[in-house]
């Protein structure tokens, strides 16, 4: 084992090889194969599988993005699927449309047959990795941990239960807040190591009695190599601003706002127009809002698979990224699977939104303005309008730069690997002294 002494700000565990390939097991709920949606865990599992480990992940078989089941048929209640060489468990849970009692049921039910068929499975893994998009995942990737006498990796994609509070869906001196707590607690404690997409959360759990050198960085990411084919940007338009969002439809990604701003542009005669590609439990609730402002300019489209996405994208002149006003969550930095598509594509970003480690912001490829503020949004649009050709051009290389250097997959997949050999070796972290391990790639440390 060695220590990496590169000049890069983000240190983790460095070994010369694993002394075996590792059998990894990976509890992510709303995990998706490269023909949907969310494609960051497939591409970091192929890194994996190329490297010469198994990775078998443990999902839904019910879209959390289209809502309806997608992998199983009538009566089966699970389903063996290989992809590239990556092993799909998919799981039967309930059906739901918003955030009510049928989303917890689905939740629990995910969470009770992750863990039931992985702890009977005829295998012993390596490693447990259990993603928290919501904590249950990660409580049923610790038992079956435990049960396998393997080390139990923490993979944190949202704070909970700040998450919740911030978003005013529990009080925060509620049951629901204590008993996720707890679970937040137990789940930190009992890791051997904890991995995050979210640039601060080193701080976070830091301040929690967790050990910073447990803590490691490793942020979403993506094949570049998909937006290869992908027209070059000049930074022309013809003859009106096409602004893109692709994405969930959700209340957290504030996207009436964009509405708003469509209807202050549509008012004054502005002939920017704003498409909509993908689906969640706010898309009906948009597309009302649309009707009732008799908007024009907006188009709404269903979501479509990554692929697909291209045409979308080469017709936009700049992508639309927009969140909640909600500081004490946004310190901890963001984790937009979104984003990576946008600079990946070359296209400048309008991006609403107040959150630490922005990199909209630190590589210039786009125009920040506040969140929440639907006249500052469609401001942003109209100064973006009057930047020159090269300007906007210019904008769209600092986005592709972003990518190669914060989102390229093989580069994360080899840091995530190294991770997983220690967590499986049981090695103690070693870090360079003064540098967490949860500081993006050349920027500043972050210290106690």
């Amino acid at each position: 084992m060695s220590v990496d002494t590169n000049n890069q700000g983000s240190v983790v565990e460095t070994l010369e090889a694993a002394s075996r390939p590792l059998n990894i097991w990976w509890f992510s709920h709303y995990t998706s194969t490269p023909d949907q949606q969310y494609s960051t865990q497939f591409d970091l599992a192929k890194h994996l599988v190329q490297k010469g480990h198994k990775v078998t992940f443990f999902g839904a078989g019910y879209s959390h993005y289209q809502f309806k089941e997608i992998r199983l048929v009538p009566g089966e209640k699970s389903k063996e699927e290989y992809v590239d060489g990556v092993r799909y468990i998919w799981l039967k849970t309930r059906p739901y449309r918003a955030n009510d009692w049928r989303r917890a049921l689905n939740i629990l039910g995910y969470a009770w047959r992750a863990y039931r068929h992985g702890k009977r499975l005829n295998e012993i893994p390596d490693v447990v990795i259990g993603t928290t998009f919501h904590p249950l995942a990660s409580l049923a990737a610790c038992g079956v941990a435990k049960s396998k006498a393997a080390p139990f990796v923490f993979e944190v994609k949202d704070l909970w239960p700040l998450t919740m509070i911030e978003f005013g869906r529990i009080s925060p001196n509620s049951p629901a807040a204590f008993g996720l707590r707890a679970i937040e607690k137990f789940l930190s404690r009992r890791a051997t190591r904890i991995i995050t997409s979210l640039p601060g959360v080193v701080d976070y759990y830091s301040a929690r009695g967790v050990s910073r050198n447990r803590v490691a960085w490793i942020p979403n990411g993506l094949d570049l190599a998909r937006y290869q084919k992908l027209a070059p940007y000049t930074g022309a338009m013809n003859g009106h601003c096409t602004l893109l969002y692709a994405g969930g439809h959700v209340s957290a990604n504030a996207l009436d706002v964009v509405l708003k701003a469509a209807d202050i542009l549509q008012k004054e005669g502005n002939p920017a127009r704003f498409v909509f590609v993908g689906g969640g439990q706010d898309k009906e609730r948009l597309v009302q809002i649309a009707r009732d402002l008799r908007l024009e300019n907006v188009q709404f489209n269903n979501v479509v698979p990554k692929s697909e996405l291209v045409p979308f994208m080469e017709r936009s002149d700049a992508f639309i990224l927009t969140m909640r006003d909600l500081e004490g969550l946004y310190r901890y930095g963001m984790s937009f699977n979104k984003l990576c598509d946008y600079v990946a594509a070359g296209r400048p970003v309008i991006f609403a939104g107040k959150v630490s480690h922005n990199v909209v912001e630190e590589f210039g490829c786009g125009i920040v303005v506040p969140p929440e503020n639907p006249e500052a949004f469609a401001d942003a649009v109209r100064r973006f309008e009057k930047l020159t050709q090269a300007e906007r051009a210019q904008m769209g290389q600092n986005g592709i730069r972003c990518a190669r250097e914060r989102f390229d997959i093989d580069e994360i997949g080899q840091r995530l690997e190294q991770v997983l050999i220690a967590a499986a070796e049981r090695q103690p972290p070693l870090y360079r002294p003064g540098i967490p391990v949860s500081s993006p790639i050349g920027a500043p440390a972050v210290r106690d």
